[in-house]
């Protein structure tokens, strides 16, 4: 981790759950810390569990991942203030309840343009900022198990995923397209993908809580795995790690 003491991370999705962990571990560890969110006073309060003297590592901006004027606004802060993005973690997601059959139109919308949309907006920025300023830098990509699997979960009696794994999908294969355009471009950045089983997190149906008991991963156990990728040496690439808990039925 020596290599990234005091360069800059930019963290979406970090107001709650694994990207708030991310964020945390990430300043404790010594890096200075963006965290982008919709709600930027919750990311204002996660300084309470860094150290007193890293909290001023810790910056929050306001940021809508799915609006590409945000983005770009909040990158353009970034660059200007702390001059440039050495490590970017895409965790900004959400997930809509509904059949895909029958839900409005304008969720699946929503779904698309967060987790899809919401990465191609923030990498492309991060790349940008990497490569003119020659920095072997790292993407990361909180995926998910269903960005490779879909489950079938109809023996719970509650409707599917609809959106949420296609946009999953769709991110395991951004990942390698990203792999290949990082190579044919000439620079050593690095791209991994992170997919979690069942995380206890806002995300999740409180009856797949229930339903999991203690067979369900922690924010942390994420936020390590972020901390494993970055931490590996310069000619290794962790380019997909898929962590669930031990006991995990689907």
């Amino acid at each position: 981790m020596e290599r990234w003491q005091n360069k800059v991370a930019v963290v979406t999705g970090a107001s709650s759950g694994i990207g708030s962990a991310i964020v945390k571990d990430l300043v404790n560890a010594g890096l200075i810390v963006v965290g982008l969110a919709r709600r930027v006073q919750r990311v204002e309060e996660i300084k309470q569990h860094v150290t007193k003297e890293k909290q001023k590592n810790l910056h929050a901006r306001q940021c809508d991942v799915s609006n590409e004027d945000s983005v770009n606004e909040a990158f353009d802060c970034i660059e200007k203030n702390l001059g440039g993005i050495d490590i970017l973690v895409n965790n900004a997601g959400i997930s809509k309840s509904g059949n895909l059959c029958e839900i409005d139109a304008n969720l699946v919308q929503e779904v698309l343009q967060t987790n899809v949309m919401g990465v191609v907006y923030c990498t492309k920025r991060a790349f940008k900022s990497m490569k003119e300023r020659n920095f072997n830098g790292h993407v990361i990509i909180i995926n998910s198990v269903l960005g490779h699997t879909v489950f079938n979960i109809g023996i719970l009696k509650r409707p599917s995923n609809n959106m949420y794994p296609p946009s999953k999908f769709a991110v395991t294969a951004m990942t390698e397209i990203y792999r290949q355009e990082f190579n044919n471009l000439e620079t050593k950045v690095k791209i991994t993908s992170i997919s979690p089983g069942l995380v206890e997190t806002e995300i999740v149906n409180d009856q797949f809580k229930k339903i999991m008991n203690n067979r369900i991963l922690q924010a942390e156990d994420i936020s390590n795995a972020v901390l494993f990728a970055i931490s590996t040496p310069p000619h290794v690439q962790i380019h997909e790690l898929t962590i669930k808990p031990v006991g995990e039925i689907f």
